[in-house]
């Protein structure tokens, strides 16, 4: 409640000045934004994994179904090298490393941004569309195969013409237990009960906004295991979040930006090899100062401080203070652009040294000639061991070493203005990634049956990203069809590895995805089919897979009430059975269908 005040305070009493800063575009979260980034829009219908999938370069770890851990990586860094932001905030994870989409609120969520060179993947939060009235808002219910029922509901409040404010809330029941396999095995254990809600604030002032967001998530689900390994575990989640976000320009020569987060999580596992419990709590405090010196040049001083303490008993009573700072410039010129930036993280745990990176990073963008963009970056990227390495009583290795990478992208970007309807645009990536200290868990010494996570692999993830989209719009008929393409080796390049040189789990070495869309008339029908192969994991290569999902919706307005939305999605739709994660199935072809009343 306090953080919240102090937020809410800030936001209206900051004076209210113009907003004249266009040129420079650092923000506080990441240091300085960068131009190799993907967009995507979110259905409330849909899960996180379901949407990133559409981007060839991700890795998407999937344990199957709704109720199994989902988690993302970019070009073959593994999870815990992928910060996730909320809002412009981190979601942080010290434990695992890994953070469960699944307990993100989908149904506020509009969009996420994948970002290349910061390693991140970015999702906002939709902001409330009012008409004449100031009340706007939605009633929803999905359902479908496998017992699965997902009733949602938000509601807007235009509080002022500054102020708008959003609540919501939303339920996952599944029983989860779906058919895998040539047989006719269907999945046990994989139900899940879930609740997520919360609300958000946003007010906008003269030369900025401010964004106040709480929300909570509760589930209580099963862990089935692996096939071959099925377990009756249980899983009891709780996870509770308070942050803000304000950005206020003060004058054409200076602007702030400030984040504050508070959060509490609780995991509580009931298995037959013994109960535990896992809290964690996570504290943030991240500003930025941006001065624009020049009108095509400015400068940045990031500063972040977050403390996270993790307590489980008999197992756990960790702590970390994880500090980074960047200088950042910023230069805009009529044909070229720049951001550089020269960052510090310091990882400091209870009870051990610390530790320290710099890390530089150039961004360039290059226009050759009016719609076609010549960009490239550089970044080295650190990634402290998570407490599980480190502390984990049996199994953790106090000694290691922080994960150390350089990452490189060079490509284009074309986008030909071709008429007032039609919209195209192309872009190539070549990149390259290289790994050392890697982490990775390998038998040790003194017992060959006790595994301990090491610093000896390294990795090298080279790769080229290819995307096509071609978009007509003449207000009546709206279509679009895309085309995205991406090759990757991401070998193993540990010394004396029994895996050299072969790829590393489950980094797909192609990967196709083609999508389309058309609107007419209130309705709207979407249709995505993807494609992976090449796949590894420590068993030997895995089986290509694909899948298309088809979706068709239409609107039908009820005069000045409202607007009733009937939609069908088939998942799946040629019932491909596949895995993301070896014997961790996912499902196969599945139906949702849902009735949505806007107001």
């Amino acid at each position: 409640m306090f953080l919240s005040t102090l937020l809410f305070a800030a936001g209206l009493l900051v004076a209210e000045t113009p907003d004249t800063l266009q040129a420079v575009t650092i923000v506080a979260d990441k240091g300085v934004v960068v131009s190799r980034t993907d967009t995507l829009a979110l259905r409330a219908d849909g899960t996180a994994t379901q949407a990133l999938l559409r981007i060839p370069g991700l890795g998407i770890s999937d344990y199957g179904g709704l109720a199994g851990l989902k988690g993302v990586s970019l070009r073959g860094l593994g999870t815990a090298h992928t910060d996730i932001y909320l809002d412009g905030v981190r979601v942080s994870n010290f434990q695992s490393g890994q953070n469960d989409l699944g307990m993100l609120p989908m149904e506020a969520l509009g969009s996420a941004v994948v970002d290349y060179a910061q390693n991140s993947v970015s999702f906002r939060t939709a902001k409330p569309v009012f008409g004449d009235s100031p009340f706007a808002g939605q009633i929803g219910l999905q359902a479908g195969s496998f017992g699965t029922w997902m009733p949602a509901i938000r509601f807007d409040v235009k509080a002022s013409e500054r102020v708008a404010i959003s609540t919501y809330a939303s339920g996952i029941l599944s029983k989860g237990d779906f058919p895998y396999g040539d047989a006719a095995d269907r999945r046990a254990g994989n139900d899940i009960r879930q609740l997520r809600a919360g609300y958000d604030v946003f007010g906008t002032l003269r030369g900025g906004e401010w964004q106040i967001k709480s929300y909570l998530n509760a589930s209580d689900r099963g862990t089935p295991g692996s096939v071959s390994w099925p377990s009756t575990d249980r899983q009891q989640d709780k996870n509770y979040v308070m942050q803000g976000t304000l950005r206020k320009a003060f004058s054409d020569l200076y602007t702030l930006s400030i984040s504050a987060k508070g959060a509490w999580d609780d995991i509580y596992y009931k298995s037959s090899w013994g109960d535990s419990e896992y809290d964690f709590t996570d504290l943030q405090l991240n500003s930025s100062h941006t001065f624009r010196l020049t009108d095509w040049w400015g400068v940045s001083l990031a500063a972040d401080i977050e403390r996270g303490t993790l307590k489980s008993p008999g197992l756990y009573d960790a702590a970390r203070t994880a500090v980074i700072s960047a200088l950042a410039t910023a230069i805009r010129l009529e044909r070229f652009q720049a951001d550089l930036a020269l960052e510090y993280r310091g990882t400091f745990d209870k009870g051990a040294e610390g530790l320290n990176s710099l890390s530089p990073s150039v961004d360039l963008r290059f226009t050759l000639f009016e719609g076609f963009d010549l960009v490239g970056f550089a970044r080295r990227a650190f990634r402290a061991p998570t407490f599980n390495e480190l502390y984990y009583p049996g199994y953790g290795n106090p000694n290691l070493r922080p994960e150390d990478a350089w990452l490189f992208d060079l490509g284009f970007d074309w986008h030909p203005e071709l008429s007032e309807d039609w919209t195209l645009g192309l872009k190539v990536d070549g990149y390259c990634n290289k790994l050392k200290d890697k982490i990775i868990s390998a038998p040790s010494s003194d017992d060959p049956y006790i595994w301990l996570p090491y610093n000896v692999g390294k990795v090298d993830a080279k790769g080229i990203d290819a995307s096509l989209g071609l978009r007509y719009d003449n207000g009546t008929f709206a279509g679009g069809l895309s085309a995205r393409y991406a090759r990757q080796s991401a070998l193993d390049k540990t010394p004396d590895s029994y895996t050299y040189d072969q790829q590393i789990p489950y980094v797909a070495k192609n990967t196709v995805v083609l999508a389309g869309d058309a609107s007419l008339s209130g309705w709207r029908l979407d249709a995505v089919w993807n494609l992976r192969s090449g796949r590894f994991d420590a068993n030997g290569e895995m089986p290509d897979w694909n899948t298309l999902d088809l979706s068709l919706s239409k609107d039908f307005r009820l005069g000045r009430v409202g607007v009733l939305g009937l939609n069908v999605t088939v998942r799946d739709l040629l019932d491909c059975r596949y895995e993301l994660v070896r014997d961790y199935p996912m499902p196969g072809r599945s139906v949702l269908g849902g009735l949505t009343f806007k107001f």
